[in-house]
């Protein structure tokens, strides 16, 4: 944060704001002994730290569930199998989600159809 362009009043207002701040973190306990203190409790409830939020080597656990799947479909970043193809380089894919591939839609700025870019097309 670069606080060399701000005011007098904005200073004065970071500085309560980072004052607030420091008393908040001061009442936390140390990360280490809540650590301890959950450990403590789920090995005294007979189960262990992975049966009740799954394995998570070194990460934060994700807030539970409840048993609920999300609805909003595959994660991020989970790889599609491709449904159309560019028939001038077959390494040019798309997967048919997101934003058309520049290569396809070109094709169809052109006035080409989508469906004969279809790997599996129907019979």
């Amino acid at each position: 944060m670069d606080i060399t362009k701000l005011s007098s009043k904005e200073l004065a207002d970071l500085i309560s704001q980072a004052q607030k701040r420091k008393k908040v973190l001061a009442k936390r306990k140390p990360i280490n002994q809540v650590r301890a203190q959950i450990n403590k409790i789920v090995r005294g409830s007979g189960y262990t730290f992975e049966e009740l939020f799954g394995s998570v080597a070194g990460a934060a656990a994700a807030p539970a569930t409840r048993g609920r799947k999300s609805s909003k479909g595959p994660r991020k970043g989970t790889k599609v199998e491709a449904k159309y193809r560019d028939p001038a380089n077959a390494e040019n894919t798309w997967s048919g989600r997101g934003k058309q591939p520049r290569w396809l839609a070109t094709y169809v700025a052109a006035g080409r159809n989508l469906e004969e870019f279809l790997i599996n097309k129907a019979a």
